[in-house]
């Protein structure tokens, strides 16, 4: 299931879980480039995980992505080559991300 978050929006209790089965806060998954963040004075470590979360329901775009869950786990994938250890199959190689960067050679070996 994906979810469109920029069109839906989070639910408190949503985020909550999410950071909880990654094991991360709501700081690891603050999204700092291309988003409000900084304008909103979230970037200042004094800032309380509350109003990072109150934000993030606020303004969907701070919350970092890919936030991948599978039966193997829930991870924030960055670098989005992290998600491979949450498949169970890879997809065929040679597979590259979006910047054109191998992460499975042709042999169906992972890169790095």
């Amino acid at each position: 299931m994906i979810v469109e978050y920029l069109k839906t929006g989070w639910t408190k209790p949503q985020l909550l879980a999410l950071f909880a089965a990654a094991g991360i806060g709501p700081r690891d998954a603050l999204r700092v480039k291309k988003s409000p963040a900084a304008e909103l004075g979230l970037i200042d470590p004094s800032v309380a995980d509350e109003d990072i979360v109150e934000a993030m329901i606020a303004h969907p775009i701070l919350v970092e992505r890919p936030i991948v869950v599978t039966a193997k786990g829930t991870a924030l994938c960055r670098p989005s080559e992290q998600v491979l250890d949450l498949l169970d199959r890879w997809p065929p190689g040679p597979f590259a991300k979006e910047d054109g960067e191998l992460v499975i050679d042709a042999e169906g070996k992972r890169i790095g």
